[in-house]
C-alpha cells in the first residue's frame, strides 16, 4: 500500500476559501458516495464521465456500483472545447430528472460541461437561445442578462489529468458557428474535488504530462510577473516544487502513485496562485489562441512558455523574477541529475534553458512544427494573441504584433 491510501482526508483546497473541498486517500467511489450521502445528502445524481474512461476501463462501472439507486441518469462523452448544442443536449436530458448533484469523471470539456449545466438549470436556461445570455462577464456580451443566479446543486469532480479547471468557478464553451470560446462566469466553485492517483493510470501518459507543465506554466508566469503578490508567490513555488519532481518521476514510472499524488497536490497550490489574480503572462496568451487550432492547452505551455521566459530576459525585465524561479528548479535533485547528465555548468544557463531541459526529458514537443503549426499560421495567431487579456500583462508589455511574432519564430522548429 502507498503512503497516499490510508483515511480518507476532506479539506478546502485553498487555505483563504471554503471551496472547492478535495478529497483523497480512498478510492474515488468510496470517497464519492460517502461524499453524496453525508455531506450534501443527494438523493438524484447524475454522472457526466469521459468517453475513454468509460470505453476503455471499468471507472465508470465502479462508480455507478458504488452509487448504486441514487444514480438518476449517465452522460457519457463531451467533445473537444465544449460545444454549446452538447450543453443543450444535456439540459434536454436532465430536465424532468430532477437531479440534485452532478458527479464528473474526466476532465476538461467534461469539467466545463458540467460547471454550465448546473448554472444553466439555476437560470432556468434550457435552450441555445437561453444559454447565450449567460455568457460574459469580463467579455462584453451585448444579450448578457442583467441578473444571474448562483448555481446551487453541488457538483463534484473526479479529474484524470493536470489542466486544474475544476478548481475555479469559470468555464468556457464553444460557440459552434463562430467556433468563438465563451466564459461563463458562475461565480460558485465545484464543491468537491475527488483526487484518486489510481484512476489518474488510465490517462495517457502525453496528456498526463503535458496538462502537468500546463500547471507549471500558472506557476512559473505568477513567479515571473511584475504585478505579483505574496501569496499568489508562496502558493506557486510550493506547486512549481511539487509539479517537476512529481513530473519526472512520473515520466520514469507510470505506476508511481505517490508521484501522481504529488503532481495532483502541485496543481491545487498552481491554482492557488491563479486564484489570487496574479496578471499572467505571453505563454498564457499565445497558448489561448493556439488551442482552436487545434493544439493542446498543456502542448501550448511545453512549447511556449521557455520561450517566452527567453523573450523577456532578453528585454531586461523580471531578471529578479526570473532568477528567484530558477533557484526553485536548480535546488530540486531530478533537476539537478538532469543537469549533470548534459554538464550544464554555472551561469552558462538561465530559467529558459532548464524549462526546456524539463520539457524535453518529459518527451514533450518544444516547437510549433511539432504540433503542426506552420509559418502560415503565425501571422493571424500573432494578430489574435494582441487581443488576449494576458499579453497586456507581460512582464515586458507587448503592444505590437512584430514582437509576438518574435517569440512565435524563436519556436517554428525549421
Amino acid at each position: 500500500m502507498t503512503s497516499w491510501t490510508s483515511d480518507e482526508t476532506t479539506r478546502p483546497a485553498f487555505n483563504s476559501k471554503p471551496t472547492p473541498l478535495v478529497g483523497f486517500g480512498r478510492p474515488f467511489p468510496e470517497i464519492c458516495l460517502k461524499q453524496v450521502q453525508e455531506r450534501f445528502k443527494s438523493s438524484r445524481v447524475y454522472i457526466i464521465a469521459s468517453r475513454s474512461l468509460s470505453n476503455n476501463t471499468s471507472s465508470l462501472e465502479d462508480l455507478k456500483s458504488a452509487l448504486g439507486d441514487l444514480v438518476a441518469g449517465v452522460r457519457i462523452g463531451i467533445s473537444p472545447h465544449t460545444p454549446i448544442p452538447e450543453i443543450v443536449d444535456i439540459l434536454a436530458e436532465i430536465k424532468p430528472l430532477n437531479i440534485d448533484c452532478i458527479v464528473t469523471l474526466g476532465a476538461g470539456s467534461i469539467t466545463d460541461g458540467a460547471k454550465l449545466v448546473r448554472f444553466a438549470m439555476a437560470n432556468d436556461a434550457w435552450t441555445r437561445e437561453d444559454i447565450d445570455t449567460l455568457w460574459g462577464g469580463k467579455s462584453h456580451n451585448p444579450k448578457m442578462r442583467e441578473i444571474l443566479h448562483e448555481p446551487t446543486i453541488p457538483l463534484i469532480c473526479i479529474p484524470t489529468s493536470l489542466s486544474g479547471g475544476e478548481y475555479q468557478a469559470i468555464a468556457g464553451a464553444t460557440d459552434e458557428e463562430s467556433k468563438a470560446k465563451h466564459t461563463f462566469e458562475p461565480k460558485v466553485d465545484p464543491d468537491l474535488v475527488i483526487q484518486d492517483p489510481q484512476l489518474t493510470t488510465t490517462t495517457p501518459q502525453k496528456i498526463w504530462l503535458s496538462t502537468g507543465i500546463r500547471a507549471v506554466d500558472h506557476c512559473v508566469e505568477t513567479l515571473c510577473s511584475l504585478q505579483s503578490n505574496k501569496e499568489g508567490d508562496e502558493a506557486a513555488a510550493r506547486g512549481l516544487e511539487q509539479l517537476i519532481s512529481g513530473l519526472l518521476r512520473c515520466k520514469h514510472d507510470l505506476q508511481d502513485l505517490d508521484a501522481r499524488h504529488l503532481c495532483q497536490m502541485g496543481v491545487v497550490e498552481a491554482m492557488h496562485a491563479v486564484s489570487t489574480g496574479v496578471p499572467l503572462g505571453a505563454s498564457h496568451a499565445i497558448g489561448h489562441q493556439l488551442g482552436p487550432l487545434g493544439v493542446g492547452h498543456g502542448e501550448t505551455s511545453c512549447i511556449m512558455l521557455p520561450a517566452v521566459c527567453k523573450f523577456n530576459a532578453a528585454k531586461g525585465v523580471n531578471k529578479d523574477q526570473q532568477k528567484r524561479t530558477l533557484d526553485i528548479l536548480v535546488k530540486q535533485q531530478p533537476v539537478k541529475a538532469l543537469m549533470d547528465g548534459v554538464k550544464l555548468m554555472d551561469k552558462e544557463y538561465d530559467l529558459a534553458d532548464i524549462l526546456d531541459l524539463i520539457i524535453r526529458e518529459l518527451g514533450m514537443p518544444r516547437s510549433l512544427k511539432d504540433v503542426e503549426i506552420t509559418s502560415d499560421h503565425l501571422p493571424g495567431l500573432a494578430a489574435n494573441s494582441l487581443n488576449d487579456i494576458w499579453i497586456k500583462t507581460n512582464a515586458y508589455k507587448i503592444t505590437k504584433k512584430e514582437e509576438v511574432m518574435e517569440i512565435l519564430e524563436a519556436v517554428t522548429g525549421d
